[in-house]
């Protein structure tokens, strides 16, 4: 039985030795983090807004009329959503500065990290599966590159992300260790910890997500415009979530995550023995894991856009959300599929907008040519 065949109850990384070298200078690492977070938050200050960019906006609505009514009637949401953000990111924060203190290099701290600079690939993560945000929410300028390929606009609450991808990954080890102490070295468990560890990750992953997605689309936070019929909740409604779709295609992150975090009875994760296989930066390993983390952890999230593209291109996700709850916006219908379905613009396709959609747009389509579902006189209905 080799090492990585089971791993004892403890996740601690074994204590460094005495004749480890002392710091004796400034922490330039910590100065630099400190430096970039206050830049972030005074650029985001300096530039965040609520109203909605020309380009975005419908120039015939004034103000914000809702055509349906959001869980329990309450209007407050999106200021829970937002507090709660900021509120999760001081948490999370003095998380991470405690837990990196204690343990300098810990994979967890280094996934805490990846799991949110992956956030630069969030516009194209909205484009891709339709997820048209609440035009309301404090955002980024809808006319920035990149940040102009989220169908409507681009929020400040998408840095919770570390909370949603990575969150899974403490139950499961939690399971693991447990089923590992009870069956013993012997059980399939502690002879494949990774498959286990993964697919646990998978069962929470898939369950944590539809719970937690169903109810930020029942609060009006954000929807899923367009959708494929089968394998969704609610088809054709405002609040639409493509359940099997979406909640299995974020555990290509989840997964990767918490296997990478995974530590065997040498104390070593599975990131940072790549990193040592890759001989990426021997002298200063804790930089070799963060990138072995990274490389891995934005391609899993490229292949979750790649899942969501195909269903774009495809033509399938015919299935559209009405009726349209942001009039304040103009109807993002990069398909034609609101105007086939009756709904009155003006229209935006956004960028992207042409031969990445697939070849199934029909930008000319007549309007209600395949119903007056989501024509006004049916908002309520």
């Amino acid at each position: 039985m080799t090492t990585e065949e089971y791993a004892p109850l403890t996740t601690e990384r074994p204590a460094a030795g005495k004749g480890s070298a002392k710091r004796t200078g400034p922490n330039w690492g910590r100065w630099a983090g400190a430096f970039a977070l206050l830049a972030f938050f005074s650029l985001f200050i300096a530039f965040a807004r609520t109203e909605v960019h020309p380009r975005v906006a419908n120039p015939d609505v004034e103000g914000r009329p809702r055509p349906v009514e959001f869980l329990f009637g309450f209007d407050g949401w999106l200021w829970v959503h937002q507090i709660g953000t900021v509120i999760l990111l001081v948490i999370l924060v003095a998380i991470f500065v405690r837990g990196w203190r204690r343990d300098p290099g810990s994979p967890i701290m280094l996934m805490f990290l990846c799991t949110t600079l992956i956030v630069w690939q969030d516009p194209i993560m909205n484009w891709a599966p339709f997820a048209v945000y609440n035009p309301e929410l404090i955002h980024w300028p809808e006319n920035w590159p990149l940040i102009m390929l989220s169908p409507t606009v681009e929020p400040f609450i998408v840095f919770g992300y570390v909370a949603f991808y990575f969150a899974p990954f403490f139950p499961a080890i939690w399971i693991v260790r447990k089923l590992q102490a009870k069956y013993g070295p012997t059980a399939f468990v502690s002879r494949h910890p990774l498959i286990s560890l993964g697919s646990i990750t998978l069962v929470i992953g898939f369950v944590f997500d539809a719970i937690l997605e169903v109810s930020l689309v029942r609060t009006g936070l954000y929807i899923y415009s367009q959708a494929i019929p089968f394998g969704t909740l609610f088809p054709g409604t405002t609040f639409q979530f493509p359940l099997i779709w979406e909640s299995l295609a974020v555990t290509f992150v989840m997964v990767p995550a918490a296997v990478l975090c995974y530590r065997d009875d040498t104390g070593k994760s599975v990131a940072e023995k790549l990193a040592a296989r890759a001989r990426l930066f021997p002298s200063k390993p804790v930089l070799g894991t963060f990138l072995v983390m990274f490389v891995i952890i934005n391609v899993a999230y490229f292949a979750y856009g790649s899942w969501f593209w195909a269903i774009k291109a495809s033509g399938a996700a015919t299935a559209v959300a009405c009726p349209w709850p942001y009039p304040e916006a103009k109807v993002y219908d990069p398909q034609g599929y609101y105007r086939a379905n009756g709904a009155e613009g003006p229209y935006s396709v956004g960028k992207w907008a042409t031969w990445q959609q697939g070849p199934f747009q029909d930008l000319d389509v007549e309007l209600g040519s395949k119903g007056d579902r989501c024509a006004p006189e049916n908002a309520n209905g």
